[in-house]
């Protein structure tokens, strides 16, 4: 199992833009194939600063999932939208493998 970490740089005065986003992914990214932990907006501290989370079971698999998203109509309108309203400033992916145990089962 990974874990895709996405930090968003979002324009502090479109934040509800940004949350418009993620409400969409959270449809878009179960319905092809991501396990969603959530996106989450900034809401003390940093207002910049906003994250989304969700786990595939490999490499291959986020492959797969990214081609399933990209012809997906609402995944295909939030990325546009995202472009058009330009409140996403940066955009940083990493890909983490769980490293304590034990967690619910899941296999190193």
């Amino acid at each position: 199992m990974i874990t895709c970490f996405i930090r968003y740089e979002i324009d502090p005065y479109k934040k509800d833009a940004f949350m418009e986003y993620a409400r969409n992914w959270g449809q878009a990214i179960p319905r092809c194939g991501a396990d969603l932990v959530g996106y989450f907006a900034p809401h003390e501290g940093s207002v910049s600063t906003a994250y989304g989370i969700y786990h595939l079971p490999d490499l291959a698999s986020y492959e797969a999932y990214r081609a399933r998203l990209k012809d997906d109509p609402l995944g295909r309108e939030n990325y546009e939208f995202s472009q058009r309203e330009k409140f996403i400033l940066r955009e940083e992916r990493q890909f983490l493998k769980i490293a304590s145990t034990p967690h619910k089962g899941q296999d190193l």
